[in-house]
């Protein structure tokens, strides 16, 4: 591949407003199509790159300048226009979660494998420097073998600022499917995939109530768990602790921890691209009078700078010009949503432990710092 991967959108709404910045700024990528069902957002989204058109779906799925369908609608509709894009030949790159079940994630990549085309998925902040610098730290031995990790994501809940939160707390919502995807692909980076997990959960609060927007004053009922906690246990033996909570005020716990016999990690925010990584280690930062190991800021030493979302369909066409594995996969997203779906699966069941059957490899590092910015589409 010579030339950039031509990109069909289906999907306008918020988080495509993302990946446009992102589409016009790579020469990996290049924007020639977009779909959605209101055809106003799909003509504005269009209208900011050049040469792109508005066009019906069945259209955009047949057009000859459309290789890859960058799929930004809903979960729910995740899986039927990933299929319909498949059977058109056409690679797909989708937000996450790969599918709204795993059967149907696993439906997708069987059809995929068929059609000989590929599939990527979304989150790509796992490429930026923030999870690539302690990743790098940890294939480098700085804090030995990792053997227990922690994820924190709690918030008190939605609905104080989205105008229409009610999916959040019905089936296929909640905090695990909704920010968990952040989470879980970076433990997969870092510490390999899931085999067996254990989870509890609870739903502490039967309504809620809109705090903004045109729908102030709503309450709605919540219909699934808003607070979970899982514990995994990683292929090669690491623990990692798991809340994810749309049920606290406020935290002071690292969103991301790990930790081995020779010093911990401090993993930036997930859901980011950038931020800190610090390390505590007797070895990298030394001891205080006490013999207490210090903390140390790690330099960015890996990963896409100044990244945005969209890296991963960059990483995507790169993966495809060199007859490589690109990083952002759908096995990964597969195993991630399975990984989920059992933990979920273990609280219903009033926290029996539950084998994870599906795997995956971990996807290569992002060796050292790279800007895509400045490499072409067949680098």
């Amino acid at each position: 591949m010579s030339e950039p991967l031509r990109v069909g959108v289906v999907g306008a709404g918020k988080i495509s407003e993302q990946y446009s910045l992102s589409l016009a700024r790579l020469p990996q990528v290049r924007l020639t199509a977009v779909a959605d069902l209101d055809t106003g957002r799909a003509e504005a989204l269009a209208a900011e790159h050049d040469g792109a058109r508005a066009l019906p779906l069945q259209q955009l799925l047949e057009a000859d300048d459309v290789d890859v369908v960058l799929n930004l609608t809903i979960p729910a509709a995740h899986a039927e226009v990933a299929l319909a894009a498949i059977a058109a030949g056409k690679h797909v790159y989708g937000e996450k979660p790969l599918a709204a079940t795993t059967a149907e994630g696993r439906a997708v990549l069987e059809a995929a494998a068929a059609a000989g085309v590929r599939v990527g998925c979304a989150p790509d902040t796992v490429l930026g420097t923030g999870v690539q610098t302690a990743r790098a730290a940890v294939e480098a031995g700085l804090i030995g073998t990792p053997h227990a990790a922690t994820a924190t994501f709690v918030a008190p809940g939605h609905e104080l600022w989205h105008p229409s939160p009610e999916f959040y707390y019905a089936p296929g919502g909640g905090p695990l499917l909704d920010m968990g995807p952040y989470y879980m692909t970076s433990l997969v980076h870092l510490l390999g995939p899931v085999v067996r997990v254990t989870g509890l959960a609870s739903a502490p609060r039967s309504s809620r109530t809109v705090a903004t927007g045109p729908k102030a004053g709503l309450e709605f009922p919540v219909t699934t768990p808003s607070h979970v906690t899982g514990l995994l246990q990683h292929r090669d033996g690491a623990l990692t602790t798991v809340v994810m909570s749309f049920d606290v005020w406020g935290s002071r716990a690292p969103r991301l921890e790990v930790h081995g016999p020779q010093g911990s990690l401090s993993v930036p925010d997930p859901n980011h691209f950038e931020g800190s990584v610090e390390i505590c280690s007797p070895d990298v930062a030394g001891t205080d009078a006490w013999g207490r190991a210090q903390w140390k800021e790690l330099e960015p030493s890996a990963g896409y700078v100044g990244a945005g979302r969209g890296e991963g369909l960059a990483d995507l066409g790169l993966a495809i010009s060199a007859g490589a594995a690109h990083r952002a996969s759908g096995e990964v997203a597969l195993h991630v949503l399975d990984v989920m779906e059992q933990v979920l699966g273990s609280a219903a069941a009033g926290g029996t432990p539950v084998d994870v059957t599906s795997t995956c490899e971990r996807p290569e590092p992002v060796a050292g710092l790279v800007d895509l910015t400045a490499q072409t589409a067949a680098a």
